[in-house]
């Protein structure tokens, strides 16, 4: 009669498992790096695009950073405190009905766009209609009351642009859930992102599901947050800026001109009305697309969706949400704008 005997990790010749360094600490790094040497960068650099570019970085990621923990503190508290059944009572059964609630639900949520795409990929591992949690992750940022305050603030002597803007929000995210529960497919999204997630019995247990998962949203979204961050830093800086004061007496150009600026400048909602409503020369219809495309796609957003959520869903959710931001943004600025 034989026994068998355990060994330690690392003897009888089994190495340790190797370190490796995450997107998170890719994040941290990177972050660290331009603000202690930002001003050694401004001196050895000394070219205003560089300069620019590197400012615009730093803003970008240093805006989403707290929004985007929020966002997996939330997913966090999800996975470990709300469970699948309990979402699939609140929930109406119909798809239809089921769209509508979670755009409205955006409101009650303050996150940006950063923050809304864990959130959404925790609701589809807790089983939530993939539709549902889209919706939400397209009403989120643009709906919330952060956002509208701020949008107020910016356009004190256009009140119906706090009304425009959360009509086209809001459309888009109902818009695109119907679309997809019409024409989507739960292949195109990455095997990650569809991973059934254990009930968890305990307050010990679900406080260890809550800190787990929440750890593991940032790691898997710090990366892609630099890589959407910094690519909107070069853009920003190739994009010429006359180009804009040009535009202020050609509506159609003007509204597909600033919709693609949207998607490049990779503004947080919460900032982005400030920045628009400094265009005094522009129509208020371009600026109202620029404000409801820009939550709902952009570079950084991309970024965050394919890493979250698959590339094969970004390839074709973005350009989707993209046109169909247009179209409500047009709309609604006809009919609630002079």
């Amino acid at each position: 009669m034989t026994t068998e005997t355990s060994e330690a990790p690392g003897e009888a010749g089994e190495a340790p498992p190797r370190r490796h360094v995450t997107s998170l600490e890719v994040l941290c790094g990177v972050l660290v790096l331009a603000l202690v040497g930002q001003q050694w960068f401004t001196d050895k650099l000394d070219a205003p695009a560089i300069q620019t570019g590197a400012t615009i970085f730093v803003a970008v990621c240093v805006q989403a950073l707290p929004f985007l923990v929020i966002g997996v503190l939330i997913s966090g508290a999800i996975a470990a405190f709300v469970s699948a059944d309990l979402l699939r009572k609140v929930l109406p059964k119909r798809a239809a009905l089921a769209v509508p609630v979670a755009g409205v639900a955006g409101v009650a949520l303050p996150s940006c766009e950063c923050a809304a795409v864990p959130v959404a990929r925790r609701l589809i591992r807790q089983e939530v209609p993939a539709s549902v949690a889209l919706t939400f992750l397209l009403a989120a940022p643009a709906v919330n009351p952060i956002v509208l305050v701020a949008t107020a603030v910016a356009f004190p002597g256009e009140p119906r642009m706090v009304l425009a803007r959360l009509l086209g929000s809001l459309s888009t995210a109902i818009v695109m859930g119907w679309l997809w529960a019409r024409f989507g497919k739960m292949e195109w999204f990455a095997e990650r992102a569809l991973q059934r997630l254990p009930e968890h019995d305990g307050a010990r247990a679900r406080w260890a599901v809550f800190f787990e998962t929440a750890r593991q949203d940032l790691v898997d979204a710090g990366g892609f947050l630099v890589i959407g961050g910094l690519t909107a830093a070069v853009l920003n800086v190739v994009v010429p800026r006359a180009w804009i004061n040009t535009l202020g007496e050609q509506l159609v150009l003007g509204v597909i001109v600033m919709a693609l600026l949207a998607v490049i400048l990779a503004l947080c909602s919460e900032a982005d009305a400030f920045v628009v409503a400094s265009l005094s020369t522009m129509p208020l219809l371009p600026r109202l697309v620029f404000l409801v495309v820009g939550p709902a796609v952009d570079i950084k957003l991309f970024a965050l969706q394919a890493g979250t959520l698959g590339r094969r869903f970004a390839v074709r959710f973005a350009p989707l949400t993209f046109v169909v931001a247009i179209l409500c943004a047009v709309v609604v600025g006809v009919v609630v704008l002079p």
